[in-house]
C-alpha cells in the first residue's frame, strides 16, 4: 500500500510536491473506503483511491511522470540512461529530460517514497526510501551524474545512510532477513559495502541486496516490480501477455477478462490472445463464430473493436491484479474512451472494504469533472495540480487542504463540481479562442 510520495525540481515541479495515500485529520464520509492497518501498534487510516484535477500542461501527468521514473530508477538500479527506448515516459531512460528547462542552475532532483508491504509469513513493513540525485541541468547529457543521498528507513529506524560516506545502521528491524555473512561479521561487511558504492548505481540494488539482505532487497524490488503498476501516457498503454509454449499456435481466451468485456460490451463473440510462431508476444483478437459453417474465426482487434474497448480489455487485467495482489495502480487518463458508468463500478470496487480485502489503490488523473462528487471521493481523495503561467512551475494540492471554514472553506455534501467550474478551487483555466478565429476572419477580408 502506497501511503506517500514526493518529488522536488523534477519538470514543472520545481518546489516539494507531496502526494499523500493518508486520510487527511477531521475528513468525514466515504469511511467504509479506508483502510485500516497498523505497524508495532502504530495506526494508519489509508486511501484507496485519489483523482488528479488540472487544466492541460499543468503538470498532472508529471506527478505521475516522477513516480514511473523512480520505479525505472530502483529496476535497473542505476542512474545511467537506459538502453530501451521504447518506454511511453522517455524521462525514465534518458535522465537529462528530467530537470526543469527554465531553471537558471541546475538542483538535485529529490524522490521519497513511503509505502507498506508483508513478506511471505504476513509480517508487515514499513519501508521509506529517499534518493536525492545530481542529474546536471536540462538536456546535459554527457553530464557526470552522481547519487548525493540514499536512505532506507524500516518501520521508522534507519537501515542505512548513504552521501558523501556509507552508514549501516542498527540492522536488528530485519535481523531475520540478513545474509549469513552480515550476521556474522557486520563490521567487515561494512568494509565491503563501502568500497562498493559507485556514484551512479543504488546501494539499495547493488550493495545492500549483494552483501547485507538479498531477502529484504528482494522484498522491496518486488513491490516496485509488481505491486507499483505505473501506467503513463494513456494513448500508449498496452497489456502484453506471454506464455510458457510460444510456439504453439493458439487462441488464448481468459475468462474473466472476457466476461468483463462482455459486460463492458464487445462487438464480437468473444475476445482473447493469439500466439503465433513467428510472434511470441501475444496479441489481442476478437474471436468469432460464422453463422453458416459455425467455425471460429479470430481477427485482431483493433481492426474490429473499439479503442475504448480495446484499452478497456489491456487494463482490467491490471485491475484484477492490483485486487489480487494488494497493488498500486496508477493510471494517465483512467477514464480516456471509456464510459462512466464503467469507470464508476472499477472505482466502486476499490471504496468497498469487503471486496478490497488486500488493500488494493487506484491512482489517475482525469479532465472529466463527474468525480467531483462527494458521493463518489472524499475530499482527501481529490487532487489538483495548478501551474504559475508566469514561473511554469506546478504546485500539487488536496481538496481537504482549504479546511471547512471561511469563504473557502469546503464542507462534506456541497456541490465539488460547480465551485470547481467557478475557480473555487484553482487548478482550472479559462480558455477563450475567439480571438484567433477573429484575427483570421479579419485577415481574411483585408487579404
Amino acid at each position: 500500500m502506497l501511503v506517500e510520495f514526493k518529488t522536488k525540481n523534477f519538470k514543472s515541479f520545481v518546489e516539494e510536491a507531496v502526494f499523500s495515500m493518508v486520510a487527511a485529520p477531521k475528513q468525514k464520509g466515504l469511511d467504509y473506503s479506508l483502510m485500516n492497518t497498523s505497524i508495532k501498534g502504530k495506526k494508519i487510516k489509508g486511501l484507496s483511491c485519489s483523482v488528479i484535477y488540472g487544466p492541460n500542461a499543468s503538470g498532472k501527468t508529471n506527478i505521475i511522470g516522477a513516480m514511473d521514473v523512480l520505479r525505472a530508477i530502483i529496476l535497473r538500479g542505476n542512474i545511467r540512461n537506459s538502453e530501451e527506448k521504447s518506454s511511453p515516459n522517455p524521462a525514465s531512460a534518458a535522465l537529462e529530460l528530467i530537470p526543469n528547462n527554465n531553471a537558471s542552475k541546475s538542483e538535485p532532483v529529490d524522490f521519497e517514497i513511503e509505502f507498506y508491504e508483508e513478506d511471505c509469513d504476513s509480517n508487515k513493513f514499513k519501508i521509506h526510501y529517499e534518493l536525492k540525485l545530481d542529474l546536471g541541468g536540462f538536456l546535459e547529457e554527457s553530464y557526470q551524474r552522481k547519487i548525493l543521498a540514499e536512505i532506507l528507513e524500516v518501520n521508522g529506524e534507519k537501515v542505512f545512510e548513504r552521501t558523501n560516506e556509507l552508514k549501516i545502521y542498527n540492522l536488528k528491524v530485519i535481523k531475520d532477513y540478513l545474509s549469513d555473512i552480515t550476521e556474522q561479521n557486520i563490521n567487515g561487511v561494512y568494509e565491503i559495502a563501502k568500497n562498493s558504492l559507485n556514484c551512479e548505481e543504488l546501494f539499495l540494488t547493488n550493495g545492500f541486496k549483494l552483501i547485507c539482505s538479498p531477502k529484504f532487497a528482494k522484498l522491496i524490488i518486488d513491490w516496485f516490480a509488481n505491486k507499483f503498476m505505473v501506467i503513463y501516457r494513456a494513448d500508449s498503454m498496452q497489456l502484453i501477455k506471454r506464455f510458457a509454449d510460444p510456439k504453439q499456435k493458439a487462441v488464448y481466451i481468459e475468462k474473466t477478462t472476457d466476461e468483463a468485456a462482455r459486460l463492458f460490451g464487445i462487438n464480437s463473440n468473444a475476445v482473447g490472445y493469439v500466439v503465433s510462431e513467428n510472434e511470441p508476444e501475444a496479441k489481442l483478437y476478437s474471436v468469432f463464430k460464422n453463422m453458416k459453417n459455425q467455425k471460429t474465426t479470430a481477427i485482431a482487434a483493433d481492426i474490429f473493436e473499439s479503442y475504448g474497448t480495446i484499452r478497456f480489455i489491456n487494463m482490467f487485467p491490471l485491475v484484477i491484479k492490483a485486487m489480487q495482489t494488494g497493488g498500486t495502480l496508477v493510471v494517465d487518463e483512467f477514464d480516456a474512451s471509456i464510459h462512466p458508468m464503467a469507470l464508476m463500478s472499477i472505482i466502486n470496487v476499490f471504496h468497498n472494504d469487503d471486496v478490497n480485502i488486500n488493500h488494493a489503490q487506484l491512482i489517475f488523473n482525469t479532465h472529466n469533472p463527474i468525480f467531483l462528487n462527494s458521493n463518489l471521493f472524499r475530499r482527501d481523495e481529490i487532487k489538483f495540480v495548478e501551474r504559475n503561467d508566469d514561473t511554469h512551475d506546478s504546485v500539487l494540492y488536496a481538496l481537504s487542504d482549504f479546511g471547512t471554514t471561511g469563504d473557502k472553506g469546503v464542507r462534506k455534501h456541497e456541490d465539488y463540481m460547480s465551485k470547481y467550474f467557478i475557480s473555487q478551487y484553482g487548478a482550472i483555466k479559462d480558455i477563450d479562442f475567439t480571438p484567433i478565429f477573429e484575427e483570421i476572419i479579419c485577415n481574411k477580408k483585408e487579404g
